[in-house]
C-alpha cells in the first residue's frame, strides 16, 4: 500500500509538472507528503458534522462559473475504465478509487474542456463511505440516510464553483433516490468548503476531536447535539 500511495504521488506531481510547471507541481507533492503522513502516521483533528436535508433546490443557483464542462456520474469500474478510453481516467488523481468504487461508491466527476477537474463521492452503505471517509461519525444508511466526501478540485480549476455544483449534484441524486438526510465531516480549519456548504444551509449536528498515532491506534470524542 505505502509503495503504491508514493507511486501515485510521484505520478500525480509528474503530470502537474508536464502542464503547470515546477511549482505547482512541488507543492501538490508536499500536500501528498502530508496527507500520507496524516493516513497512516499520525492525525489530530476538529471536525464540525453537517446534515443536509434533501429538499429541491435551483440548479440556477449553484452553476459553476466556467464553460464546456461536462458531468459524469461513475458506478462501477467498468464505467471508469469507459471513460479512460476516452482520455481521462480520474482514478489516477484520486487514490483509492478503484476500491471506493468495487465496494458501492459513486462518484461525480466534472471535466473542463475534456479535462479531469472536479470529483465528489457518495456513499449509500458504510463500507462505500470508509473507502473514501474513514472519519468516524454516524451515519443511519438503514435509515435512508447517505453521505457525500472525498471531494477533490484540481488547483488550475479552484475558484470556479465545481465544489458547490459538485455538491449540488449529489444531493440532486441522492434526493431522487429517495434517500432522506445526508451527513458529513467538515474539517474546522477548512474555511474555504466551510463556505461552500453554508451554501445548502446545512445544520449542525456536531463536533468530532480525534487523535490516532499509527493506523491501529485510535482514540475518538463526539458530541452530538440535539
Amino acid at each position: 500500500m505505502i509503495i503504491a500511495r508514493t507511486r501515485y504521488a510521484l505520478k500525480r506531481a509528474s503530470d502537474v509538472f508536464r502542464k503547470e510547471g515546477i511549482i505547482p507541481s512541488v507543492k501538490l507533492l508536499a500536500q501528498d507528503t502530508f496527507r500520507f503522513l496524516g493516513h497512516y502516521v499520525f492525525r489530530s483533528s476538529h471536525f464540525y458534522l453537517y446534515e443536509y436535508t434533501m429538499k429541491k433546490r435551483d440548479e440556477a443557483d449553484f452553476l459553476p462559473k466556467i464553460d464546456n464542462f461536462t458531468v459524469h456520474r461513475v458506478s462501477s469500474n467498468h464505467q471508469a475504465d469507459m471513460l479512460a478510453a476516452r482520455g481521462v481516467d480520474f482514478r489516477e488523481c484520486f487514490f483509492n478509487s478503484r476500491e471506493a468504487l468495487d465496494k458501492g461508491a459513486i462518484a461525480f466527476c466534472i471535466l473542463v474542456g475534456g479535462e479531469f477537474a472536479h470529483i465528489g463521492w457518495v456513499a449509500l452503505t458504510e463500507e462505500a463511505k470508509n473507502t473514501f471517509d474513514a472519519i468516524p461519525y454516524p451515519v443511519d444508511f438503514r435509515n435512508n440516510e447517505a453521505c457525500t466526501g472525498g471531494t477533490l478540485t484540481l488547483p488550475k480549476f479552484r475558484g470556479k464553483g465545481l465544489m458547490k455544483y459538485g455538491y449540488f449534484l449529489r444531493f440532486q441524486f441522492l434526493r431522487e433516490k429517495g434517500v432522506r438526510v445526508s451527513r458529513n465531516a467538515v474539517n474546522a480549519d477548512n474555511r474555504i468548503s466551510q463556505r461552500v456548504h453554508a451554501k445548502f444551509n446545512p445544520r449542525v449536528c456536531g463536533e468530532l476531536r480525534y487523535l490516532r498515532v499509527l493506523k491501529w491506534k485510535f482514540r475518538k470524542r463526539i458530541c452530538l447535539f440535539k
